[in-house]
């Protein structure tokens, strides 16, 4: 039987284990697919301890296969799905979990992996650098103006920075002072994180802030949002929306379509976008690789790589 690795009730590490699970069977809409790399995210530990996005409903049937994105090869398609043949390389987000040996994707949120981008690279790409790609056009800055990213050590963070480069923005990154030669190596202008942060942001910027994409909410958010004159250029993916909406601003509005995922393909390949994949585990180190997430040490995306 092919090997996952999974959760067997909502808690804590003490509930994720190595199992062995039924093959899936693709349903209409739907690529069952062997492979080859897991992306590792903070929300796959929180979604083990109960965690919904909005609009998710139903009860999860135990255990429940972690992970939210994927890298691999088509191995067989459900009724009506066009665009895709067995044996295609592709990349998305998972239906039913992904750190496993098969993964199930829904048809619509998965993309062609082009022949110069990694398997390992594509599978960070569905959720953390999907994100930053959706709330950067979300917020819609000319160049030349500045972004603030809180937690632009991250996942998500370093992808919003590059991003945003990329368009032409200035961007400041507060993130520890740990993180300070990678936040500046990949073109932000350093704040670091801690107590009288926005002090160091304002001089940082001293000119002003004109957008705030911020990753970690709570106290953080309700900081930032006070560097901004325009209120609506505050959007979050770190917090709760009644709490952005509060302050004026907005959750990250998600595409969550194949044309996002092939956009920030074609970032990586042309050298724009670097996921910075720092640490890779096998599926059997599944559990370090999520430790490594969950603790918050990590710089940059940790992989899971399943051999073939």
């Amino acid at each position: 039987m092919p090997k996952a690795y999974v959760f067997t009730r909502y808690g804590g590490p003490e509930t994720q284990e190595q199992a062995e699970v039924d093959r899936p069977r693709p349903g209409p809409g739907q690529v069952l697919v062997a492979v080859r790399a897991a992306g590792v995210n903070p929300v796959d530990w929180k979604q083990r301890t109960g965690f919904r996005r909005p609009g998710e409903s139903g009860e999860r049937e135990f255990p429940v296969v972690l992970g939210n994105e994927v890298s691999g090869v088509v191995e067989e398609t459900g009724e009506g799905v066009t665009g895709f043949s067995v044996g295609d390389e592709v990349f998305g987000n998972t239906a039913a979990g992904g750190y496993a040996q098969y993964a199930l994707l829904p048809a619509e949120v998965t993309a062609h992996k082009p022949a110069g981008l990694s398997h390992t690279d594509a599978a960070t790409l569905p959720v953390a650098a999907a994100t930053a790609y959706d709330g950067v056009r979300q917020l819609g800055l000319p160049a030349g103006a500045t972004l603030l990213v809180t937690g632009a050590g991250g996942g998500v963070g370093s992808a919003v920075v590059q991003i945003a480069g990329a368009l032409g923005l200035r961007v400041v990154g507060v993130a520890s002072a740990a993180k300070k030669d990678f936040v500046e190596s990949i073109g932000a202008v350093h704040v670091p994180s801690g107590p009288d942060w926005t002090e160091r942001a304002r001089a940082a910027a001293p000119d002003g802030v004109d957008g705030v994409y911020d990753l970690v909410g709570g106290r953080v958010l309700a900081d930032a949002a006070t560097l901004l004159t325009d209120r609506t250029r505050l959007i979050t993916a770190g917090a709760p929306e009644q709490e952005v909406v509060r302050l004026g601003g907005a959750r990250v509005e998600r595409a969550r379509t194949a044309a996002v995922l092939a956009a920030v393909a074609d970032l990586v390949v042309e050298g724009s976008l670097d996921p910075h994949v720092t640490r890779t585990f096998p599926l059997e180190r599944a559990g370090e690789a999520l430790r490594a997430v969950e603790e918050g040490h990590a710089r940059g995306k940790v992989v899971i790589e399943v051999a073939v």
